[in-house]
């Protein structure tokens, strides 16, 4: 049974390198189709004042992110927003710098074991936040229906019958995984069903996180001569994030870019070299406005590495 779990672990680590390289090598092929003069003159075309701005917007969504996961823990733990935020940002910094040896959650359950929370709370609401930030998501999607819809009509899209069958015999292979998944998911949430107000106030926190990048997204591509409002933006991006959320890659490395510049040109209509540009420059800011999190994740590594085996 180990060694069946180690070499599915396998599959999945060479599944996730293979993709990410794939999806790495698409990214560069589009820039070089597209042609790096026009993309250059897309950058210029942005203000570095405006780049400063839609930075600190990026990292007023990162602080976001890290209300959500506090106002969860404090709903059963006593932990000061300071030891909290520390660690948000320690797991922001390792999921986008330390993909290949420590994962951001790791990092982040890591830290909250060491400020002594019992593992299975501090799991779950890892968990809960993730579901949470995904229910959030969920929300946007029918404000991008509308321009999905005319892709549609457009006749831009495609599907075969033979389509249909793979997706519905994937689906009834894996039916008994997603409905013991789902089930999980429901006992880990029972948790904080009695603290509604935490649930509540996280959901804040993702809606503040939502309208910093989506904002930062629209505010980015009016200086590049494209109008897309910030509902519509938002709409697109839902599709982007449920894509990269797929087990193809490192962290959506490659995913991430070649998805949302796809998205953004064929279903938003923006030009190519813009949504070329638009995915490089998001992935940037979210690198950066994680930055200070370097200060933080020797920390929790060491202590890591020092606690007792059990």
């Amino acid at each position: 049974m180990n060694n069946f779990g180690k070499a599915s672990s396998r599959r999945s680590q060479a599944l996730r390198w293979g993709g990410t390289i794939l999806a790495i090598a698409l990214l560069i092929y589009l820039f070089a189709r597209q042609g790096w003069g026009d993309i250059l003159s897309t950058f210029r075309a942005i203000p570095v004042w405006r780049l400063v701005l839609a930075f600190m917007i990026m990292l007023l969504s990162r602080l976001a992110v890290a209300g959500r996961w506090h106002v969860l823990l404090r709903a059963v733990e006593e932990v000061p927003w300071s030891k909290s935020f520390r660690i948000t940002f320690a797991g922001l910094f390792a999921s986008n710098f330390l993909p290949t040896t420590i994962g951001g959650d790791v990092v982040r359950l890591a830290g909250a074991i060491q400020l002594d929370m019992d593992g299975a709370v501090s799991a779950a609401s890892l968990v809960v936040d993730r579901l949470i930030g995904m229910f959030g998501m969920a929300l946007a999607i029918p404000f991008g229906a509308v321009p999905l819809i005319g892709w549609f009509k457009l006749g831009r899209a495609w599907q075969t019958p033979f389509q249909f069958g793979l997706a519905s015999s994937w689906f009834s292979q894996r039916w008994e995984k997603i409905v013991d998944l789902i089930q999980r998911m429901i006992e880990t949430v029972k948790i904080w069903i009695r603290h509604p107000k935490a649930l509540l106030s996280s959901l804040f926190f993702t809606a503040l996180h939502m309208l910093c990048l989506f904002g930062s997204i629209a505010l980015l591509l009016n200086d590049m001569g494209e109008s897309l409002s910030l509902w519509v933006v938002g709409g697109l991006w839902s599709f982007v994030y449920f894509v990269t959320l797929l087990p193809i890659s490192i962290n959506g490395y490659g995913v991430q870019e070649v998805s949302m510049t796809f998205i953004f040109t064929e279903v938003g209509g923006i030009s190519v070299e813009s949504g070329l540009a638009i995915s490089l420059l998001i992935r940037t800011l979210q690198m950066l406005a994680s930055v200070p999190g370097v200060l933080f994740v020797p920390g929790i590594i060491a202590g890591a590495k020092d606690q007792p085996e059990t």
